[in-house]
């Protein structure tokens, strides 16, 4: 999947879109890919002369991997992060990395998914966690 076909599924735009492309994988794992290339907003103070990609922001770019692998779900309702647990980070993320952030599904609740994720960068770990969501319709959460 390119930028065009995430945002078919994802709300999200510029500068909140996260991911370059996706993919999913035999074993139905959402495979995230994002190239950091040093001018996004989020370096911009983080941390001058040295910059790193916030965590949160590893968080989110995560949390969109893992809304590819349930996109027929979350296509066209709200989708919001109601939990992130165990989160480690591991590397720092620089500019020039390519991070692949590999999802797992791990189950649902009515209108809650459980997901687990790993962000990886030339093969080490930068970032684990493990997520859930709420899956609303448009207008739910105080949404017009």
């Amino acid at each position: 999947m390119n930028r065009d076909e995430i945002q078919a599924i994802l709300p999200h735009r510029e500068p909140m879109l996260l991911l370059d492309r996706a993919e999913l994988d035999e074993e139905g794992r959402a495979h995230g890919f994002y190239t950091v290339r040093g001018d996004e907003w989020f370096l911009q103070g983080h941390f001058p002369g040295n910059p790193i990609v916030p965590g949160v922001i590893q968080c989110e770019m995560m949390a969109q991997s893992c809304c590819l692998m349930l996109a027929e779900q979350v296509r066209g309702k709200l989708t919001l992060f109601t939990g992130l647990d165990k989160v480690r980070f591991k590397r720092q993320v620089v500019p020039g990395d390519t991070i692949e952030f590999i999802c797992t599904a791990a189950g649902g609740k009515g209108p809650f998914r459980f997901a687990e994720g790993t962000g990886y960068v030339s093969g080490e770990v930068c970032v684990k966690a493990s997520m859930s969501f709420a899956l609303l319709e448009q207008g739910e959460a105080g949404q017009p």
